[in-house]
This record gives structure tokens, sequence and C-alpha cells, in this order.
């Protein structure tokens, strides 16, 4: 009699869970983060072209939807349902490896992206970043474009002044050379705090990103979205499988 109750039980539990996992998934989706492709002398922000590959067959063979990051978080900000194990792909500083290696490959998966631009490197022709012209080739394909202030700024280091300044620069090259102001930005390096998120506020974007990981639903704070990273070391098969499939704890307050 004992282990009938316990299996029964069992079955009610995992009966229960698995509807709560249902419609959770509705409701939520992942942001994937990535720097550079196939530069492999910079393994802490680089992922290996055959880790790229093996990430693209598993997002287009392995039951997920990946859709436009701007997509994404509209949805969520609406309360409008999501696919079940919706992703999204973000890359970002600038660097010419996104056109060369990441873009080809995407383009040919179908898979949508969006870049996080750093505009001084791309406007000093910096080696080793992109060039407006593929930017704008990139984005009348469909990418989407972000904001990333202006020289790659570690804004918790510099006082508002010049984190204000590096938005409004890196929003006016944006506009500029590509026809619309940015509604997307990502803060460098991931890290902000009070004075830099009040900064970021008052330029209005419409959603804010981190570098925090985790997955994202309805009680995601809007202005500070977390992202899985991938690189070299924390780029594997598994691990993708594994963040993919998170889901958002929903957490309305915390200390």
């Amino acid at each position: 009699m004992r282990k009938l109750i316990t299996a029964l039980f069992l079955s009610l539990y995992l009966g229960v869970a698995g509807l709560s996992t249902v419609a959770a998934a509705a409701d939520s989706a992942v942001i994937l983060m990535y720097h550079r492709f196939g530069e492999e002398a910079y393994p802490s922000t680089n992922i290996k072209l055959d880790q790229l590959e093996a990430h693209i067959k598993e997002l287009t063979g392995g039951g997920y939807t990946v859709l436009p990051v701007d997509d994404i978080m509209t949805r969520i900000r609406d309360g409008k349902a999501l696919p079940d194990r919706a992703v999204g792909i973000s890359i970002d500083d600038g660097y010419r490896s996104i056109y060369t290696e990441a873009w080809p490959r995407f383009r040919k998966a179908g898979l949508p992206f969006t870049i996080f631009i750093s505009t001084d490197p791309i406007d000093r022709g910096t080696d080793g970043h992109l060039t407006w012209d593929q930017i704008r080739e990139m984005q009348k394909a469909g990418a989407g474009i972000g904001a990333h202030t202006g020289s790659h700024l570690h804004m918790v280091r510099a006082d508002a002044d010049r984190n204000r300044d590096e938005i409004t620069r890196s929003n006016k090259r944006l506009t500029e050379e590509l026809g619309k102001a940015p509604t997307l930005f990502a803060y460098p390096y991931g890290e902000t705090g009070l004075d830099v998120k009040k900064v970021v506020d008052q330029a209005g974007y419409a959603f804010v990103f981190g570098q925090h990981s985790g997955a994202i639903g309805p009680l995601t704070d809007l202005t500070y979205i977390p992202r899985f990273a991938l690189n070299e070391n924390f780029g594997g098969l598994d691990r993708l499988k594994l963040v993919i499939n998170a889901l958002p704890l929903p957490t309305k307050d915390f200390t």
C-alpha cells in the first residue's frame, strides 16, 4: 500500500510539474549572447566555429523557435504569448567576424539576431571591427541593431556626464548611419548601478540588457534583462541545451 501511495503521489506531482512547465514556457524566453566567431586568440569572448555550427544545428532541429530579440521583448512587455522554448540571439560590440562568419551561417539557417554596436571603433575603422556598410547590409537583410555606448565604456567607473555623452554620441551616430534611433541598449561588460541606470533610463530605450545569466518572463526587469553568455569555455553543446531550456523563477520581490 505504501508503494502504491508513493507511486500515486509521484504521478500527481510530476503531472502538475509538467503542466506548470508548459504554462511557464508560453510566456518566457532565453536570450543568448555572443561576441566573436572563429577568433581563437580571444577565448573569453570567442566561440569556435564548430561550436557555433553545433549551436545552429540544435537551435534549428531541437524544437526551439528563434525570434528577433525586439519581438520577444515586445511580447513579454505586452503580455502576449510566446512559442514554447523561444530563443533570441544577440551579439555584442561589433567585431568583423559577425559579418564574415556568423551572419552567413545564421542567414543560411534562417536565424534572426541583434547586434549591439559600440560606435567609436566603427568610426575609427579599427582593425577587426565591422564597417558601417557591413552593418547596413546586415540591417537591410533583417538584423536588429542596438546601442552599446560609443567607446564600450565601463559605465560604473564613469560619472553621469561621461555616461550621458557616450549614450548621446552613440545614438547620434547610429541614427545618422542607419536612419533610425536605437530602441535597444546593452550595458558594456553587463554592469550597471543606480546612478548609471538613471542615465540609461533617461535615454528612452525600450529594452535594456545586461550580461547576467537567466531566463526572462513577465516579471523580468525590462531595464536590466539577463542573457546567457556563450564562449569557448562555456559554449559546449551540453551547456547550450541547459540554458535554452531554462525557465524564469517568478520572484516578485527580493533583497
